[in-house]
């Protein structure tokens, strides 16, 4: 009975061994690979502004700003350097500093929660 388990715990943990294992994005052979300066120069016809230049998994790696100015990520194949993942950064660190109105400088809305538009008044026990 322990075998039984022991055997299915283990074939139940083969696929996600494989996926891991499968994490490998690029498999150029370096021989194959294009010039870094050939995809820094991808990055400047697509109007990217490049912070980071890295290789990861195989592949360029791109970090810096699309032409909206978002934060980008970006992984290319070195052999053809086309994209293969593409992803933008969520600024959430930053959500605080795209506040307009800093608080206490935007009136409050007129409305049934507010009544005549004065801040509520918050009371501590």
């Amino acid at each position: 009975m322990k075998q039984t388990l022991i055997a299915l715990s283990l074939i139940a943990l083969l696929p996600a061994g494989a996926a891991l294992a499968d994490d490998d994005d690029c498999s150029v052979p370096r021989s194959q690979w294009q010039p870094r300066e050939a995809a820094l120069q991808l990055a400047q016809v697509q109007g990217w502004t490049v912070r980071e230049f890295d290789i990861d998994d195989g592949c360029y790696e791109i970090e810096g700003r699309d032409v909206d100015g978002r934060e980008i990520e970006v992984k290319l194949d070195p052999g053809t350097l086309q994209i293969v993942e593409m992803e933008y950064e969520d600024d959430e660190d930053d959500r605080g500093a795209r506040n307009p109105a800093p608080a206490g400088t935007a009136a409050p809305p007129q409305n049934e929660l507010f009544g005549n538009g004065a801040p509520p008044q918050v009371q501590v026990n």
